[in-house]
């Protein structure tokens, strides 16, 4: 078990952020390992073929046999969006000791596979050499690995945050925890994370907690390493949604009425939702969905309300026996 011991003002320093880099590295588990990752197997299936020309040895040795990351790769984000460069210029700086420290670390108990063998020759050079070409290596997966679909898997992020802030406002940390998956637990100002490898306990001591959602997550992970500032990675909501088919509308006397465009966002309002997640089911623009949402709402098919940044839309109860008669 590894736990966060959290104070008052570590509570109200508690954020959330977007590591398109995490996500990255997070992903060779995937590759790796896929009998852990069901939901994401559309998405592997899809990548295999797209690696010819990458020093895919390399990019496995990344990942120890206990799925352990090296903590240089995923640092703390600076800033809740950060872009890919940005973290992997910050990742170019790492020193040879931490990159050293981190790679035995990730492959301990065993040995270090022999494609990160620079990193026990003697001198400060050859692992200089190694972090290189791990960079390059991570940034022509990103291009054909990650880039390509990162505008949809940043917008089931940002709607999972929006999810765990509500669920924050509502029932404070105990909620937040709770709900989020069951290998946590939060008791007297502490945050267990069950099922770890690692045995050490970690207090934030003014540093606050940082929360990254991850497509690319089965379970919370922290940093390996107890002198890392508290961060958890965990599982995002949504995943398979990134994955699955385009609703189509079905030629029923709603989207007679309300026509079809308006039927299928009708159809997946059943739980609140911002417009840019609608938006990305849909597949579509929010701009268009903005559109259809007004007239829903003038119309008194759907409420809405704000949270945060973000206005959640729902079905109204008028919208709901719609609905229901259009399905019967």
């Amino acid at each position: 078990m590894i736990s966060f011991v959290l104070g008052v003002e570590d509570l109200a320093d508690t954020r959330f952020a977007i590591s398109p880099l995490h996500e990255t590295v997070c992903s060779l588990r995937v590759l790796r390992d896929p009998s852990r990752y069901a939901l994401q197997l559309p998405w592997r299936r899809s990548v295999l073929g797209r690696l010819d020309g990458l020093d895919t040895g390399l990019l496995m040795s990344m990942v120890g046999d206990s799925h352990a990351l090296p903590d240089f790769l995923t640092p703390r984000p600076m800033a809740f969006a950060p872009t890919f460069e940005e973290e992997l210029a910050f990742v170019r700086r790492t020193s040879p000791d931490l990159v050293r420290r981190d790679l035995l670390a990730t492959h301990a108990p065993g040995p270090i596979p022999d494609a990160l063998q620079e990193v026990q020759a003697p001198g400060d050079a050859p692992v200089r050499r190694l972090r290189d070409a791990l960079c390059e290596l991570l940034r022509d997966y990103w291009d054909v690995a990650i880039k390509p679909t990162w505008p949809q898997m940043r917008l089931v992020l940002e709607a999972d945050m929006t999810y765990r802030a509500r669920q924050l406002a509502v029932g404070g940390a105990r909620l937040l925890f709770a709900d989020m998956h069951p290998n946590l637990r939060w008791q007297d100002g502490v945050l267990h994370i069950d099922k770890m490898i690692g045995r050490h306990r970690v207090a934030a001591s003014g540093r606050g907690l940082l929360l990254v959602p991850s497509v690319f997550a089965y379970k919370p992970a922290p940093p390996l390493s107890p002198e890392e500032p508290p961060l958890l990675s965990y599982p995002s909501r949504a995943v398979a949604t990134l994955w699955a088919p385009v609703p189509t509308a079905d030629a029923t006397a709603l989207a007679s009425l309300v026509g079809a465009p308006r039927a299928r966002l009708l159809g997946l309002l059943d739980e609140p939702l911002p417009t840019v997640e609608i938006a990305r089911r849909l597949a579509v623009t929010p701009s268009a969905v903005s559109q259809h949402l007004q007239v829903l709402h003038a119309t008194g098919l759907v409420t809405r309300t704000r949270d945060g940044r973000h206005v959640l839309y729902r079905r109204s109860g008028l919208g709901d026996r719609l609905a229901d008669q259009s399905a019967g």
